[in-house]
């Protein structure tokens, strides 16, 4: 059911790949509460044509390649967003990461470091430098919302998450110190949101991933959060009800993230 929580609101959504991702399931629900949308993701992913289905289902949404880690693609973008808008952005929702040692298999004791670099590049310093075009190009309304996806291995040891989770740490610093800056110029909000494990593409590349979605479940009091569910909290920090809530790191994952041991994991560890 549409409350039209975004209804006049303008935004754009990077990294919608298809329809198990979260940026997929956070354009649809941001389309249905009354939203206008762009959707973007890199030139290569595009070429695979899900994106496009997306769109016509968005009421025909642009479709703007743009590479985060390149800056005149992104000025690209913002500069064709607000000419098909007629003006500013609302909300932006950050929906990037990629790390070629995992891909490549590379344990973390041993990474390719220029992989590494390629890493950090496009899922963390890209924030930095979306938030940086759309501050210099005043791209986005006062009291806009920016809200990027990460994960809680970014302050705790997860193995196999490996330099994904170095990446984390740092977009989770960017959006509190780009936060602070935005806010005083223009009230824009910046947050992070810290999903369950959840089995999209990029996610269920990550080694392992089946038993630990099966653990984060035991360990998590109300289950694990769904894309759809996180599409349901980006609705929010984009709507006017969270004003006031910037620099955060949003934890979403049915409480995993505070709960120290289950009696469901007890059980299994003692058969």
């Amino acid at each position: 059911m549409s409350h039209q929580l975004l209804k006049g609101k303008k935004g754009i959504i990077f990294g919608a790949l298809n329809d198990q991702s979260i940026a997929w399931k956070t354009a649809e629900l941001c389309f249905a509460e009354g939203a206008q949308l762009v959707l973007t993701n890199a030139p290569i992913a595009l070429r695979m044509g899900e994106i496009n289905k997306l769109a016509e289902a968005c009421g025909n949404a642009p479709v703007i390649g743009a590479d985060v880690s390149n800056d005149e693609d992104l000025k690209n973008l913002f500069a064709k967003s607000m000419e098909h808008f007629g003006g500013q952005v609302d909300f932006i929702l950050h929906s990037v990461g990629m790390s070629l040692n995992i891909r490549k298999g590379k344990h973390y004791t041993s990474l390719d470091h220029e992989h590494q670099h390629k890493t950090f590049d496009i899922s963390a310093m890209s924030l930095h430098r979306v938030c940086q075009v759309a501050y210099e190009m005043d791209a986005i309304n006062e009291w806009g919302s920016i809200v990027a996806l990460t994960y809680i291995a970014a302050q705790r040891v997860f193995p196999d998450y490996n330099e994904m989770a170095d990446a984390k740490a740092l977009l989770e610093s960017i959006a509190r110190s780009f936060g602070y800056h935005y806010g005083v110029k223009k009230k824009v909000r910046i947050n992070t949101i810290s999903q369950s494990p959840t089995p999209t593409t990029a996610g269920s590349g990550v080694k392992g991933f089946g038993g630990f979605l099966s653990f984060a479940e035991k360990m998590s009091p109300l289950g694990n959060a769904s894309a759809e569910d996180c599409a349901r909290y980006c609705v929010m920090m984009f709507s006017d009800y969270t004003r006031k809530v910037t620099m955060q790191n949003l934890f979403h994952d049915g409480g995993f993230s505070f709960t120290g041991v289950t009696a469901e994991v007890i059980e299994q560890m003692e058969k």
